[in-house]
């Protein structure tokens, strides 16, 4: 009896109250938008946590809904974590609505490095107008392939993003494909950052005075392009004048 009173009489120490919450900022190439607050009881241990957000989390286009982006806690200073890309993914509705029967979808996978020495690997994606051979496919693959390592290895990491959430890339990769078979749609589905290279020096968290400043950043290069993008109706099925309009500029 003694000692399970002895057991009963000790204290249970609560963890939350040795914790203290830390703010989570993106890459300066998002200009730093707050992403979120995480607790934590060791700064030590938040380094390698990840987080999640969406294009219109950061820049507020809704076109861009269906991209996700990814980062890392790379370093935290005070109460402050700040956070290194990681790569985008799109979400699987958006891709699942972009394949319709009859069309052929070719995946390819790219590795390739950037001006600044990181390492990327891209996931893009076409659609055929129809079904199309096996070598047709290859084809599509070994353009893709010589066109991301010509055109990413002139770029810097921040210039990679940029092209990729306002689908520049994608246009051009449609351009160079559609010699093969008339293409659909081309979209990068993912990338992933493989090897990091040079360090973009780290700055405080901007303050509110700061944002009415006219400094140019990807975000407001975002939000000036914002390409037209698809539009889900009632019955989760996109238009195909939508689906078309893309490619249809460029052959004009």
């Amino acid at each position: 009896m003694a000692k399970k009173g002895k057991i009963a009489s000790r204290k249970v120490k609560d963890k939350w109250k040795a914790k203290e919450w830390y703010k989570v900022y993106a890459p300066p190439m998002f200009n730093q938008v707050l992403l979120g607050e995480t607790p934590s009881a060791d700064p030590l241990t938040l380094v390698g946590r990840t987080t999640e957000a969406t294009v219109h989390d950061l820049t507020g286009d809704f076109s861009k809904m269906h991209v996700k982006i990814k980062f890392r806690i790379d370093d935290v200073r005070g109460f402050d974590a700040h956070t290194v890309f990681m790569g985008h993914d799109l979400t699987s509705d958006y891709v699942r609505r972009l394949t319709r029967r009859k069309r052929t979808k070719t995946d390819h996978v790219v590795d390739t490095r950037t001006k600044d020495g990181y390492l990327v690997r891209i996931k893009p994606m076409s659609i055929a107008d129809k079904r199309i051979q096996s070598a047709q496919e290859s084809a599509i693959r070994a353009i893709m392939t010589e066109y991301i390592g010509k055109a990413v290895g002139e770029m810097t990491i921040s210039d990679l993003v940029r092209v990729l959430i306002s689908g520049d890339l994608s246009k051009e990769l449609a351009k160079a494909c559609k010699v093969v078979v008339p293409i659909k749609r081309v979209e990068v589905r993912k990338t992933e950052v493989l090897e990091y290279g040079e360090e973009v020096p780290l700055q405080e968290p901007p303050q509110e005075a700061s944002e009415e400043m006219g400094t140019e950043t990807l975000e407001e290069e975002i939000a000036e392009e914002r390409p037209e993008e698809l539009e889900q109706e009632d019955s989760g099925e996109p238009e195909e004048e939508e689906l078309e309009q893309d490619i249809e500029e460029d052959s004009s």
